[in-house]
């Protein structure tokens, strides 16, 4: 990662959050009766303060890169981060995959209580539909209404929800075969909806921004997914090579479980030459643009360099 690149990245979090504090302010909006101060710290607590933010910063890369910023994408970026920080708090539970830390921090659920995290992830995902259909967000209502249903579909059934359930299954929990049965494709299937489909959509969303042309927003579309693909087997091998205080979580805990991963389905070796063809088939999805994608094309190298 240059020294550019990161200073740009970390820029765009100090935004992102500098945003995301400012939809989590005290004061009720317009229709809404109250805000719980304790639910609100909670939200709080799982959205600030932490992360690379590279979903919202893939969207208002994307977005300037097609010709619009400002704080309209800025607001798209936020409600995107705020689904993801939704799926952050519901996977640590108990129920789930029973994480006690989050970016070197006690999960929500340990820092406070299960009812208080599952009822802040549910309001940090509703709040994000709320933040993306305002006309804040875009003054055309058309451009409002498909960047909800690509938030719905990346998020839902089809998506990062569905493909939680998978993993779920993959590990035997309901009777399946689990992992063991499942070949790589079947992995990459279920890391495309798991993992793949909100950072696709976050590249995506800024093309939809822009009104980007049919084109560019099939290059782009090509490079979030190349890219997300990448950026979950990368994750994968994090968990295998990586360090708790590098991760700020518990690493080597998918074997255990008897996760799905290409690591398992694949071999180490063939997950990290799988990894490096992704982001380069990234990289490629970009060639039809000129050095205003640079900033994107180091973002594919960034997700298999990073080191946790």
């Amino acid at each position: 990662m240059t020294a550019d690149f990161e200073a740009r990245l970390n820029a765009g979090a100090a935004e992102v959050e500098h945003m995301l504090d400012a939809l989590l302010g005290p004061e009720p909006l317009a229709g809404e009766i109250a805000r719980p101060a304790r639910l609100l710290d909670a939200m709080r607590y799982a959205a600030l303060g932490g992360g690379k933010r590279l979903r919202p910063f893939l969207l208002v890369e994307t977005a300037r890169m097609c010709g619009v910023e400002g704080e309209a994408a800025l607001r798209a970026a936020a409600a995107l981060e705020m689904v993801h920080c939704y799926s952050l708090v519901h996977d640590d539970l108990p129920s789930m995959d029973d994480d006690d830390m989050r970016r070197g921090r006690p999960t929500l659920h340990r820092a406070q209580d299960e009812a208080t995290a599952i009822l802040a992830g549910d309001a940090l995902l509703t709040l994000a539909f709320d933040v993306m259909a305002d006309v804040a967000t875009h003054h055309d209502a058309q451009v409002r209404a498909h960047l909800v249903l690509g938030l719905a579909r990346a998020a839902g059934l089809g998506g990062m929800a569905g493909g939680q359930m998978l993993d779920l299954q993959a590990e035997g929990r309901y009777g399946e075969a689990g992992a063991g049965a499942m070949d790589a494709n079947d992995v990459r299937r279920l890391q495309a909806m798991k993992t793949g489909a909100l950072l696709a959509f976050a590249a995506e969303a800024g093309a939809m921004m822009a009104g980007a042309d049919a084109d560019d927003r099939a290059s782009i579309v090509a490079y979030g997914k190349a890219l997300g693909a990448a950026f979950q087997v990368a994750d994968d091998i994090l968990d295998v090579e990586a360090s708790p205080d590098a991760m700020g979580k518990a690493t080597g805990k998918d074997a255990g479980r008897g996760k799905a991963t290409l690591v398992a389905a694949l071999g180490l070796e063939e997950a990290k030459a799988e990894r490096d063809r992704l982001a380069l088939a990234a990289e490629l999805a970009l060639a039809g643009f000129g050095p205003e994608a640079d900033v994107l094309r180091e973002a594919a190298r960034f997700v298999i360099a990073r080191t946790s």
